[in-house]
């Protein structure tokens, strides 16, 4: 469990550049007590303590504003940054090097017990404020774009945006092996449809004009 903490540590050094001190990591990162709090809170539910460990849970919850059922199964690597408002439902599963932003939730949509949260694979981001909804799985190095609804299975190396989500590809190349964290510069293809809109009333604008001024011509 300190390997783990360790690990913690050395990731928010890597991926969060506001990061000054290991000091500062372990005081002032609720992502990181959030997965002290849930290592414990899982060994508890696994060893079929519930109630503690729901309780054990609900106390990390209110100290860090992150919410993680206990029996949620979470990879090495990962990271919540800033974190208020995360939630990770009960049968969620996280892969390796993942990074989570603040509002993403991992729900689900059944009232059966049965996998009905979604499944991150290994070097997943999810941006602000993003859902995603469902047993299905988010590919390896995939990005899902900040406040987006996604509601269906992603393959690897996809960007995902928009509500409900839309499947893309940054430049038509596959996303590298490198942990992206860049939020700023996803496609957007519902912007692309009403470019593509706004070309095409100018072109018929055009030919309205021609035709006028071939029947002022005439006249």
């Amino acid at each position: 469990m300190f390997d783990a903490f360790r690990r913690d540590i050395q990731t928010v050094f890597e991926r969060d550049p506001a990061s000054r001190s290991r000091l500062e990591a372990i005081l002032c990162y609720p992502g990181v007590h959030a997965l002290a709090f849930h290592r414990v809170a899982h060994r508890l539910w696994k060893a079929g303590w519930f109630v503690s460990a729901r309780f054990l849970s609900h106390i990390s919850r209110f100290l860090t504003g992150i919410e993680i059922h206990p029996a949620a199964r979470l990879g090495p690597g990962l990271f919540i940054d800033h974190g208020m408002g995360v939630v990770i439902g009960e049968t969620a599963e996280v892969g390796r090097n993942v990074t989570l932003y603040q509002g993403v939730s991992l729900a689900g949509t059944s009232l059966k017990r049965e996998k009905r949260h979604p499944t991150l694979g290994d070097n997943v981001v999810v941006g602000a404020g993003a859902k995603i909804i469902g047993g299905f799985k988010i590919g390896d190095n995939s990005r899902i774009g900040a406040g987006s609804v996604v509601v269906r299975e992603v393959p690897p190396n996809s960007v995902v945006v928009g509500v409900p989500g839309r499947i893309t590809h940054k430049d038509g190349q596959r996303v590298t092996e490198e942990i992206d964290l860049n939020q700023t510069d996803l496609p957007d293809p519902v912007a692309r449809a009403i470019e593509q809109l706004l070309e095409r009333i100018r072109t018929l604008e055009g030919e309205v004009e021609t035709l006028r001024k071939s029947v002022e011509s005439h006249a």
